[in-house]
């Protein structure tokens, strides 16, 4: 995995948890459940780099 490939992923699962704390602050659902799927994704994204990583 490459560290662009890290960033990246921190990145979004950073945006997330913004997201998330923003949402759950302002009573805003769907910028809080925004959050947690901006989290799931990084962290899918995360799991199929470290598969990749273990396959070589």
């Amino acid at each position: 995995m490459g560290l662009d490939d890290k960033i990246s992923n921190a990145a979004e699962e950073a945006k997330g948890k913004v997201k998330e704390g923003v949402g759950k602050a302002t009573d805003d659902e769907r910028l809080e459940a925004e959050g947690k799927v901006d989290q799931a994704k990084a962290n899918l994204k995360q799991a199929g780099e470290d598969v990749k990583d273990a396959l070589k």
